[in-house]
């Protein structure tokens, strides 16, 4: 009978790295297309975890500026405020490309991740934060993109807010809604909000709702 290995012991995680960029050998970076995003192809092998190297490998990788996502909450209220758009990477969806999401934006070179935030919340929902708390930083798909996503949810006061926003140069037409959270929360389990910064964002929110409501 073969003898279970024992499983990976959890402070040895988060005590050290096993490998760092420096156990990559990246041969060639070729530039396959540059548009509004780059992709590129790598050339490179990698350390193995029972040691020596791998065999060099092709991979090619999609690069683009970090994101930020912003869920816009109002605790007074109970209300969420979320943005709907046309999104070419859903153009095959069987639903429809127009997707309802947190609103979001890329970071430009010298801005920090709360900036993005605060600018993207008056561009996108026409609203100021009163109040902004991070949660994660992530990548979304780390094997072919290297994209990092940060999130917050901003406290705002939703009166008022509504009608379509977005800057013409960048052709955003973008439409807003405030919804009490026990709707939104529906069509998060219906799968109308079925993009990964709300699927993070409204979990959070659910177990930090009530706290948020108590401070008001």
């Amino acid at each position: 009978m073969s003898e279970t290995r024992p499983p990976e012991d959890d402070e040895d995680l988060t005590r050290s790295v096993p490998f760092t960029a420096a156990d990559v050998e990246l041969a060639e970076r070729r530039c396959l297309h540059q548009g509004f995003f780059r992709l590129e192809e790598l050339h490179l092998r990698h350390r193995l975890f029972e040691g020596g190297w791998s065999d060099r490998m092709v991979r090619e990788v999609h690069r683009r500026h970090d994101a930020v996502g912003v869920l816009l909450y109002d605790p007074e209220r109970d209300c969420v405020v979320l943005v709907e758009q046309f999104r070419p990477g859903a153009l095959d969806d069987p639903r429809s490309p127009w997707k309802i999401e947190v609103v979001a934006g890329l970071v430009e070179r010298g801005e920090s991740a709360d900036e993005v935030a605060r600018r993207e919340t008056m561009e996108e929902a026409g609203c100021e934060v009163d109040e902004l708390i991070e949660l994660h930083t992530y990548y979304p798909s780390p094997g072919a993109c290297d994209e990092r996503v940060t999130l917050f949810c901003g406290l705002v006061d939703s009166r008022g807010l509504g009608g379509v926003h977005g800057l013409d140069e960048e052709h955003e037409d973008i439409r807003v809604h405030v919804l009490p959270f026990t709707r939104a929360w529906e069509l998060l389990q219906a799968g109308r909000l079925d993009n990964a910064m709300c699927l993070i964002t409204f979990h959070w929110l659910a177990g930090e709702r009530a706290s948020l409501r108590a401070r008001r």
